[in-house]
């Protein structure tokens, strides 16, 4: 089978692998037919993150079950389903209390997870009842709802987990800091909590844009104190919930200094950062800081309910779309800013 690897900074190439096979009991084998580039794939990209040469790429699979082990109940071939970046037994101490991605028996897909990568033809599956969400038969062959489902495996999960850990609730003022695709599901997640203004913090036109189509009601387009100060005048001094949804030393600074005395920061994205400063503030202020990789199955069945009733729909992130042949044109767009996230539709 094909699947996509890793050459080098920004070289993702397509190589032949051995198709899958079920290891264990409780394994399955699907086949890939969507799948898409994440904002935290440019990590490694760009050369910030190094996995070996060769790893397999890709974290967020939709497919079909082709083959399932004895120990499989959840699922059966021909089933449509998709997985959260995170492999998880649903089974276990962290599992039962809705940490999926501390499980103690999963792990993630690659490049630098334990199991290749799902920008490829056909996935193998550790740990299948845990890990697999199946998509009701009625909507199975409708495109329209699965590109809304996909980003659940990742992005809208996370969106939503970030909303969460900053305890955003109906009447409340938000501030969403970063405007890639995680930022927009978090603008998105908080109109879905009922947040009554939503403030979105970027410095792309065209994503803040999008950003007020899906529920924003004020944006940010500056950076550094100029943003801090706008935000600081926009909310009175402040915000008690800000979701922060880039993971970089700055938006990290940004939403430290905008959040109120005792309020809440939710935060998601991977970090990256050298001077940790910006925590102590948040010590004097005690404004918590609690976040870190989204349990996107725990959130999955409850997503999922409102895109099949019509009342949640991610899938405007989704600004280009490729084959298999074109992931490494995704990964290029996506590192241009030509694209917000690329959906990569495989064996169609």
């Amino acid at each position: 089978m094909r699947a996509a690897v890793y050459g080098g900074p920004g070289d993702i190439r397509l190589e032949d692998r051995p198709e899958p096979e079920i290891d264990n009991s409780t394994d399955a084998v699907i086949r890939i037919t969507h799948t898409a580039v994440c904002g935290s794939d440019l990590w490694f990209y760009r050369g910030d993150d190094e996995p070996e040469t060769g790893s397999r790429v890709g974290h967020e699979p939709m497919g079909i079950v082709e083959e399932v082990g004895d120990d499989v109940r959840n699922v059966e071939p021909g089933d449509r389903v998709f997985a959260p970046f995170a492999i998880s037994c649903g089974e276990c101490e962290f599992c039962r209390k809705g940490t999926q991605t501390a499980c103690t028996n999963g792990g993630f897909w690659g490049p630098e997870g334990e199991v290749g990568g799902a920008q490829a033809e056909k996935l193998h599956v550790p740990q299948a009842n845990g890990t697999l969400v199946r998509v009701p038969d009625r909507y199975a062959d409708n495109e329209e709802v699965l590109e809304a489902l996909l980003p659940l495996t990742d992005v809208m999960g996370t969106g939503h987990h970030a909303a969460v850990c900053a305890d955003v609730g109906a009447g409340d003022t938000a501030v969403v800091i970063g405007d890639g695709a995680v930022g927009l599901c978090g603008v998105i997640a908080s109109k879905r909590l009922g947040t009554e203004r939503i403030i979105a913090v970027g410095h792309h036109e065209d994503r803040l844009e999008l950003a007020e189509e899906l529920g924003a009601t004020d944006t940010v387009a500056s950076t550094g104190q100029a943003a801090i100060e706008e935000i600081q005048e926009l909310t009175h001094g402040g915000a008690n919930h800000v979701l922060e949804c880039v993971g970089a030393e700055s938006s990290l600074e940004t939403a430290a200094a905008v959040v109120r005395p005792g309020g809440n920061i939710g935060y998601v994205g991977v970090p990256h950062i050298d001077d940790p400063s910006f925590l102590e503030p948040l010590f004097f202020s005690n404004a918590s800081f609690t976040g870190g990789p989204a349990p996107t199955r725990a959130y999955a069945e409850e997503l999922m309910e409102d895109v099949l009733q019509g009342t949640l729909d991610p899938s405007p992130i989704f600004t280009r779309t490729v084959d298999l042949n074109g992931v490494s044109e995704g990964y290029e767009a996506m590192d241009e800013r030509e694209a917000i996230k690329v959906l990569v539709k495989v064996n169609e």
